[in-house]
């Protein structure tokens, strides 16, 4: 078992928390793993796989002027994607977001393959949301390793949260 899934399975137990995902590019492998661990429907909500902009759109509410003007591939459509999935999903606490160009095609000069960005939404004791982006790049050898790398960083990123 992996164990920044257990530590995160714990923080969340622990607080009574639950937390949703909005996967682009990791395509629902940031859900497999939470949900690998026996118990996590105590603490795992749902994962929606929101790879086409309509879906991201439709499913979480990126509102059209923000993929036409930064791109899906962009901070402000990952931030835009984690505080959707709290909107949306009145019953967790926490989320993640991660959308990228995962290759091998798909890349360019300004966003080239590898290119991946993350948001952590959070919802406060009052219920007020906000959300944090981090945008990195992923140096893979291919399309599979690009995602599992991905899909890494963004739990030790969740899990940064709480250090």
């Amino acid at each position: 078992m992996d164990l920044q899934v257990e530590k995160i399975a714990k923080i969340l137990v622990d607080r009574s928390a639950r937390i949703c995902l909005v996967e682009s590019c990791t395509g629902g492998l940031i859900s497999k793993m939470l949900t690998d661990i026996p118990g996590s429907s105590k603490w795992f909500e749902c994962g929606l796989v929101t790879y086409s902009n309509e879906s991201k759109i439709a499913l979480v509410g990126v509102p059209s002027e923000v993929i036409a003007q930064y791109g899906a591939v962009s901070a402000e459509t990952a931030k835009e994607m984690a505080m959707g999935a709290l909107k949306r999903f009145d019953r967790c606490d926490y989320s993640i977001s991660v959308t990228g160009i995962a290759g091998p095609g798909g890349g360019s000069v300004a966003k080239p393959v590898g290119t991946v960005f993350f948001g952590l939404g959070v919802r406060d004791e009052h219920g007020s949301i906000s959300a944090s982006v981090h945008g990195k790049h992923i140096k893979g050898e291919s399309r599979d390793q690009i995602r599992d790398v991905s899909a890494k960083c963004a739990l030790s990123l969740f899990l940064e949260l709480f250090d």
